[in-house]
């Protein structure tokens, strides 16, 4: 595996590439990042990885200083799956200018996280537009547990007609349900054997729809109500359509097929997202 700092560097050696598959992360690596990193291989016969903390996706009083940076390991880790090139960049090489210029979302970027992440995917867009630049990909890959991400860097890609097919991948799991994410190094142990509880509220709310209900938002409600009875801030607990996660249509006409359920609340000081849908298949809506 070839590790490289700059764009120079990258070009070189994904010259003569036929197909490059792209998974950008911002490290601290998991087993649900390898998993993108072997869809990948499925897609590309070169594979890439960048690595890069984006302090512009970060609010002024969230974890940037903080967030896990372990590139020994995410080194090795990716090395295992036979990546061709880590591309780490420094910030000075993403951003050698103050970055005035950023991508405006679509408005679907201002509702659920976006509602509590002011400027979030904006930050999120900018970045993946200059990774998408740099690295010239054809594959990109990107997990379905960032559900609302998925959709907006897809929508992104869509309408900037760029040349590139988003593989979205199936999020991966503890035995106990638990999505894993970067974050969840900072749970305590008492916090890590309540933090599935969010899965388990989300999964009973899509197994109620599939079920037949209907009143998405007494079931809304209900699950927020559960996650603060024990101890957890509530961002949101919501049923969307999942083609654009919109609202559905409150009669209940939307397939349950189509549906999702979403959630983001905070356990002690660990924000945790997660989302399932209704009816569980593979791919994308």
């Amino acid at each position: 595996m070839k590790i490289v700092h700059t764009a120079a560097e990258l070009s070189e050696h994904l010259a003569g590439a036929e197909c490059v598959a792209f998974v950008p992360t911002m490290g601290n690596l998991h087993a649900g990042h390898l998993s993108l990193c072997r869809i990948a291989r499925q897609h590309g016969d070169a594979v890439v990885t960048s690595i890069f903390v984006n302090r512009l996706q970060f609010g002024p009083n969230e974890d940037f200083d903080r967030y896990p940076r372990t590139m020994e390991a995410d080194r090795a880790g990716l090395e295992r799956e036979g990546v061709d090139v880590l591309f780490a960049p420094m910030e000075q090489e993403m951003y050698p200018t103050p970055q005035v210029y950023r991508v405006q979302p679509a408005p679907l970027a201002n509702e659920l996280e976006g509602a509590f992440r002011p400027g979030f995917f904006d930050g999120v867009c900018t970045v993946v537009l200059k990774l998408f630049n740099l690295v010239q990909p054809d594959v990109a890959v990107f997990g379905k547990k960032d559900r609302q991400q998925l959709k907006i860097v897809r929508g992104m890609v869509q309408q900037f007609n760029m040349p590139i097919r988003i593989v979205p991948a199936e999020t991966i799991r503890a035995d106990d349900g638990l999505a894993l994410s970067s974050r969840n190094n900072y749970l305590t142990p008492e916090e890590r054997a309540e933090a599935p509880h969010l899965y388990r509220v989300l999964r009973g709310i899509a197994d109620e729809i599939a079920a037949g209900r209907t009143d998405y938002a007494n079931l809304q409600s209900a699950g927020r109500m559960e996650l603060a009875q024990r101890g957890w801030k509530v961002d949101y607990v919501a049923v969307r359509h999942g083609i654009g996660l919109r609202i559905p249509h409150p009669e209940g006409f939307d397939h349950p097929n189509l549906l999702v359920v979403l959630g983001a609340a905070t356990l002690g000081a660990t924000r945790l997202i997660d989302n399932v849908d209704v009816i569980k298949k593979d791919g994308e809506d």
